[in-house]
């Protein structure tokens, strides 16, 4: 088995393999006007689509909406476009959901590695684009998950082809500044060890922050939060009243940000440097808002897997899911 090092390492080929993957995909034309994208997915597969909901909102005109549950919502019916996302194919709440998508006669495409998503696309006759499956850790396949539902959705004309040269810039960067890339995370690990961790974004890179507290959970076997900006400045922004070395803030930000989130995160930062142990600013390189947020994930990503390297833990491991699912296999 691999490990997780060697997983985030080949991010960028992963990138790659999957863009020539969606490239090829057999996506059948739109028989109904489309109103809104409804994807069902968990986990590195539900984080996938949240990246995506965040790439294409300037450009889609239809909502992309994301569900991480058992059930579909009653706007599903006959203009909605339906994707399942699941790595390995076998997700219960993915599946529960997709098939009540069925039966409100969504148009149903399907993206895993194979089990028992792809066996239902097949059946049904549902176009579906299959992952490969060499993967051990569903969350290492979160390339495979975005590129796939954006060239879902640019093969079917709801957008443009133009995310491919951001996602090949992104790659380009991503492969030319490795050693620089292990080297930051590496300061940046050893800055967060032991310590609470906070994340804070705008709400435009959300997922990035979402992806790093569930690598904190995963990899590093940790607890930590996250908020967006400027919604936390309304309520959580309160909270900070103590003195607390054991905490550790890490501030996402963007060169273009909203002008107006620049300045709340710049006075937040402020507010939080009076009581936290560490606070950390770090911007997304790039030129898009594809590229930046893949450098941060890719760093991110390290930082998770040298934090568990600290801890001495597997990052690959995670006993406490797989006990959970086999109880619940019991009722």
């Amino acid at each position: 088995m691999a490990s997780m090092y060697d997983m985030v390492q080949k991010f960028p080929a992963q990138l790659r393999e999957a863009m020539e993957i969606g490239k090829k995909a057999q996506i059948d034309p739109l028989d109904n006007p489309v109103h809104q994208i409804f994807v069902a997915g968990m986990g590195g597969s539900g984080i996938g689509a949240d990246f995506v909901a965040s790439f294409i909102r300037d450009e889609c005109r239809v909502p992309y909406l994301v569900a991480k549950t058992y059930d579909a919502p009653a706007y599903v019916n006959e203009h909605t476009l339906a994707i399942a996302s699941s790595y390995s194919g076998n997700t219960e709440e993915t599946i529960s959901c997709i098939h009540q998508v069925k039966e409100k006669y969504a148009r149903i495409i399907c993206i895993a590695s194979g089990g028992n998503i792809i066996q239902w696309a097949k059946e049904n006759h549902f176009n579906f684009i299959q992952l490969p499956n060499n993967w051990s850790s569903p969350r290492a396949c979160l390339g495979y998950s975005i590129v796939a539902q954006m060239y879902t959705i640019a093969h079917l004309g709801l957008i443009s082809n133009r995310f491919e040269s951001e996602l090949n810039q992104a790659i380009q960067t991503l492969e030319k500044e490795s050693e620089e890339i292990q080297e930051k995370a590496k300061h940046l690990a050893n800055a967060l060890f032991e310590k609470t961790i906070i994340i804070y974004s705008t709400d435009r890179i959300e997922p990035v922050a979402i992806r790093f507290r569930q690598q904190i959970n995963e990899n590093a076997k940790r607890l930590c939060w996250h908020h967006v900006i400027p919604e936390m400045n309304h309520n959580e922004l309160v909270g900070w009243r103590k003195k607390d070395t054991n905490l550790a803030v890490l501030f996402l930000r963007n060169s273009d940000d909203h002008p107006r989130n620049s300045t709340r995160m710049d006075l937040t930062k402020e507010i939080a440097a009076h009581h936290a142990g560490v606070v950390i600013e770090l911007f997304g390189k790039g030129n898009s808002m594809i590229e930046k947020s893949l450098y941060l994930v890719h760093l991110l990503d390290f930082v998770s897997v040298f934090l568990a390297d600290m801890n001495q833990v597997d990052a690959v491991e995670v006993k406490v899911i797989d006990f959970l699912k086999a109880e619940l296999a019991k009722s």
